[in-house]
């Protein structure tokens, strides 16, 4: 040794030009000071590393996302980076571990990071740098290993990271930034537009029912009562068919008895999960962990609370104006929908059936306000157009939602009115579900007002109609008889308003005891007459409608006799002559005098047109029973002519495109024969 230099020789000799401190040496690391020497093992790369979570086994169905997938990591050259994103619990980290698990022969390494946050991003990190230099684990710190990782993905490709449940794009910036190649896939709560300009996404949803059943069938494996009910009930959510299944095998319950458990008990089966299941992926965590991210944004909760009691779907966003300001509202509704808590399209705002179970998952005067609100802001709403048209059938739908979620026992004044409002604008389209919402509004009425309160009669009546109208005439005839009672004792025998009871009872009547009910009308109106007098104006309307009230098979004239008396004694012009005109054009329909039918339509859709515009909901059946009566009646030219407004003004009414081609399927037999 002379100088700084210095020279060695022999085996595992070493030479130093200065103080080096200490050394040892072998076949093995050499650490000289702050220098790092690597045996040649330390970068053999040869060898396949691959590490995945288990997931992949509870897989099914999805072979349209794993195409898509498939497709967007084709090609060669340069990096690529893909994003998975969709509500917490609905699949992306299984999608992720299904598509990983299938590219074993195509990428190395193949290698999983949980990058929920940036501690987690760079322990994942460490971890991958450990994998790939074994030799170097109790030789370098975390840092070390890191940077090494990614100094080994900058210079190599051919390989596939999967960075799971990511928060924050700008949290793996830097990684991808390092990484001119090989194949990123991200899995995300945050939605396309939080991730413009960094990478392309795959919008994932909910599985269809019949994967939702098999998934929870192998889970579960048990008796199969409840299973659809239960998967629809939890919405098709992965997470939950997972944790609801897991939990059903091991407490030894059916999915009948975990419904049941459910409805009385959201939170506590949110939260709940099998003994050896991760208390971090329920839905409950799930969602809290999201949630506690929006907590610093006004009117997110107020957004959630107000949702949960609507129906799902279709949920205009005007609904909501009313919550705050509009800023307030546009930046809640904005980041809920970032972050995958509700979708938006257009206008209209969706949520998951479990998002909104969790949303009312509180304590009983809670869940009061928060419904009380909900029904309220719904009263709010002002709706255009007349009572049949989309909008309105949209917002009775959710009203009709908000009864259902409601318990009857905590009905208020301001909810039976909705109800009623609601039933009204259902009458005419859905009397099924119109007479449910007056039964249940008559219901409260008469708890909170009485029974005999001027209210309770009134809604009595209301639900009669309806039951009446969707063809439930036993139930119906009950209410119309306590409450001709009722008029009886209030204004008598005699009185105009007990009359129209009367006849409003006969007419229910019919339905059930023809020839009692006739007998019962003819008596009525004579006993009115003879106080009246014949040629009163009431005894004669009253006279008609009775007349088309009563079934045919006790109606000893035709309905073309009938009609002509009652022009006779109140004039062509008298609207009353609607319901007669529209039971003699039935008959002539049913005697094939097409001719004569088509006459007659005309003059009655004169009349509709007249009085109700030509776009009404009565005056649109004429006119489509009008191109019908022509084209049988042999006048397929001017029946033709007539179909491209019809459609049109239909088209317009129903306000959406289904109910338009049910329209075009019922005259496309006619349309096919007059083309000929």
């Amino acid at each position: 040794m002379s100088g700084d230099s210095a020279e060695a020789s022999g085996e595992r000799a070493v030479a130093a030009g200065g103080d080096i401190g200490s050394v040892s040496t072998g076949d093995f690391v050499t650490q000289v000071a702050r220098a790092t020497v690597l045996p040649s093992e330390a970068l053999d790369f040869s060898r396949r590393v691959f590490h995945l979570p288990q997931r992949a086994e509870q897989f099914v169905g999805r072979e349209r996302e794993l195409r898509l997938l498939d497709a967007a990591f084709t090609g060669t050259g340069g990096v690529v980076v893909h994003a998975v994103h969709g509500l917490g619990g609905i699949g992306k980290s299984t999608l992720a571990a299904r598509w990983a698990a299938d590219q074993a022969a195509v990428y190395n390494p193949v290698w999983w990071i949980t990058a929920e946050s940036p501690s987690e991003l760079q322990a994942g990190l460490a971890a991958f740098g450990r994998a790939l230099q074994p030799a170097l684990i109790d030789v370098l710190t975390d840092e070390a290993l890191r940077e090494r990782a990614l100094q080994w993905l900058s210079s190599h490709d051919g390989w596939l990271l999967v960075l799971d449940n990511v928060s924050d794009p700008s949290d793996i910036g830097s990684l991808l930034a390092r990484a001119p190649g090989g194949r990123f896939l991200i899995t995300t709560r945050l939605g396309a537009a939080t991730w413009r300009g960094v990478t392309k996404t795959l919008d994932l949803d909910v599985l269809e029912l019949g994967e939702a059943v098999q998934l929870f069938q192998r889970i579960y494996d048990g008796p199969a009562d409840g299973v659809e009910d239960l998967c629809g009930e939890v919405g098709c959510l992965p997470l939950a068919l997972d944790q609801a299944a897991a939990y059903c095998r091991e407490a030894g319950v059916t999915p009948r008895r975990y419904l049941d458990l459910l409805a009385l008990h959201p939170a506590q089966m949110f939260a709940a999960t099998a003994e050896a299941g991760d208390a971090q992926r329920t839905v409950a965590r799930v969602w809290e962990v999201t949630l506690e991210r929006l907590d610093g944004t006004p009117a997110v909760a107020r957004i959630l609370r107000t949702l949960a009691w609507w129906a799902p779907e279709a949920i205009p966003r005007a609904y909501l104006d009313g919550l705050a300001d509009p800023v307030t509202v546009t930046e809640g509704i904005r980041r809920l929908a970032a972050y995958s808590m509700i979708t938006l399209r257009e206008d209209r705002i969706s949520v998951h059936r479990l998002v909104q179970a969790m949303a009312r998952a509180a304590g009983r005067e809670e869940r009061r306000r928060e419904s009380d609100f909900a029904a309220r802001t719904l009263g709010e709403v002002r709706l255009e157009g007349h009572a049949w048209d989309a909008a309105a059938q949209g917002w009775a739908a959710h009203v009709e939602t908000l009864a259902s979620r409601v318990p009857a026992e905590d009905d208020t004044e301001e909810l039976a009115s909705l109800f009623v409002k609601a039933a009204l604008h259902l009458a005419a389209l859905n009397p099924t579900r119109s007479a449910a919402l007056c039964a249940r509004s008559t219901t409260a009425i008469e708890h909170l007002r009485g029974a005999d309160s001027a209210e309770a009669s009134g809604l009595r009546l209301l639900t009669g109609l309806a039951q009446s109208w969707q063809g439930d005439f036993k139930r119906a005839h009950p209410l119309f008889e306590r409450q001709l009672s009722q008029a009886t004792q209030l204004y008598g025998e005699d009185h105009p308003t007990t009359f129209l009871m009367r006849c409003l009872t006969i007419s229910v009547q019919a339905r059930i005891d023809p020839a009692r009910a006739r007998a019962r009308a003819e008596e009525t109106v004579e006993r009115v007459a003879r106080t009246l007098g014949h040629d009163h104006p009431l005894v004669l309307r009253r006279r008609a409608q009775m007349s088309v009230l009563l079934p045919a098979d006790v109606k000893p004239d035709s309905a073309g006799s009938r009609l002509a008396d009652a022009v006779g004694r109140l004039g062509e012009d008298a609207w009353e002559l609607m319901p007669l005109g529209r039971a003699w054009l039935t008959e002539l329909e049913s005697d094939i005098e097409f001719g004569r039918a088509a006459t007659l339509v005309a003059k009655m859709l004169d009349r509709c047109q007249s009085v109700l515009g030509s776009t009404d909901a009565v005056t649109l059946a004429l006119r489509l029973e009008q191109v019908s009566v022509l084209f049988y009646a042999g006048a397929a030219a001017r029946a033709r002519m007539l179909v491209p407004g019809l459609i049109a003004d239909w088209a317009e009414y129903m306000g959406d495109t289904a109910n338009t081609w049910h329209l075009i399927e019922y005259l496309a037999p006619l349309l096919d024969q007059t083309n000929e």
